[in-house]
């Protein structure tokens, strides 16, 4: 396309634009975008020899996965040019407009079914790894001990799943039905998610400082510096990714009701989970304790 027909990209595209109030929020996003690595914490027990293969596996993801952003992003913008590519559809219609410039436009359909196993491959892996959370947590007495239910036959998570896409869906509804548009929907969903995604990342990375600063080093794996340097770099990037959230990007016309609905959800499930720490475990915890100090006196 470059050679062929030359590129809407210059060098001014570069620079810090006159309101760059509009791409603060693109911070944030890029952070989301690197979200998934920690998974392989979280399925730790799945994974042969983790001790072995996960410090290799997630420097090898995380380079890979930044070479690809750039690379995939800087493709669409020398061929297509950034104002002429959709926030949904972009890629679809990106390749779709190289292919026919080229003369290669039987190359869509193949893709398109890739692109939809793709979509298919990431949404399993986000609804398998989020779910996950409340499973754990039904174990843990956090939440109800039937979110920690396996299914009989598949062996997997069948409650936590079924929560997870219900409440999912209902987050959809309401953004849909509250905002001008498809396009501003996405947006606020997605911003949502960001600030949502990387606030327990605010928790990990404190607890690795203090780990740092305090914890035993004897067998660690890592010296002292370099924990207290990527537990400080982790925790400032992820509160700087959060905080840029808040700011609204082009697709967003109206800018108060983009707030309300950021704060008021943020608000309303931070609430939500100190309750379920801090009440519901305490609440069941006592519960659990009174059940078995009965059945003993009975047994006695």
């Amino acid at each position: 396309m470059w050679s062929r027909f030359g590129t809407p990209v210059t060098a001014a595209d570069f620079r810090i634009p006159a309101e760059p109030r509009f791409v603060l929020n693109s911070f944030g996003v890029i952070c989301f975008g690197l979200v998934g690595l920690e998974l392989a914490s979280v399925m730790g027990d799945e994974i042969r020899d983790p001790q072995r293969t996960l410090p290799g596996a997630v420097a090898w993801g995380g380079m890979i996965s930044g070479a690809l952003y750039i690379g995939a992003t800087l493709t669409l913008l020398v061929a297509v040019g950034k104002n002429d590519i959709s926030v949904l559809q972009g890629i679809v219609q990106a390749v779709s407009h190289i292919a026919g410039e080229v003369g290669v436009a039987w190359v869509i359909t193949p893709f398109a079914v890739m692109l939809s196993l793709s979509i298919a491959g990431i949404g399993s892996a986000w609804m398998g790894g989020s779910a996950r959370i409340p499973f754990v947590a039904g174990l843990d007495s956090y939440m109800p001990s039937w979110l920690g239910k396996v299914h009989p036959k598949y062996a997997t998570p069948h409650a936590a799943l079924i929560v997870q896409a219900v409440v999912s869906l209902i987050l959809i509804v309401i953004n849909f039905t509250a905002s001008g548009g498809v396009q501003e929907a996405f947006q606020t969903m997605l911003s949502l998610a960001v600030v949502l995604q990387l606030v327990p990342f605010l928790y990990v990375f404190a607890a690795l400082l203090k780990f740092a600063f305090r914890g035993d080093m004897a067998g660690a794996r890592y010296r002292r510096g370099t924990l207290i340097f990527a537990g400080l770099s982790g925790f400032l990037t992820t509160a700087l990714g959060i905080a840029l959230a808040f700011f609204p990007a082009k697709q967003i016309t109206s800018i108060w009701k983009y707030e309300i609905k950021m704060f008021g959800f943020t608000a309303f499930f931070l609430a939500l989970a100190a309750f379920f720490f801090f009440v519901y475990g305490r609440m069941k915890a006592a519960r659990t304790s009174q059940v078995e100090s009965v059945e003993a006196a009975r047994s006695t």
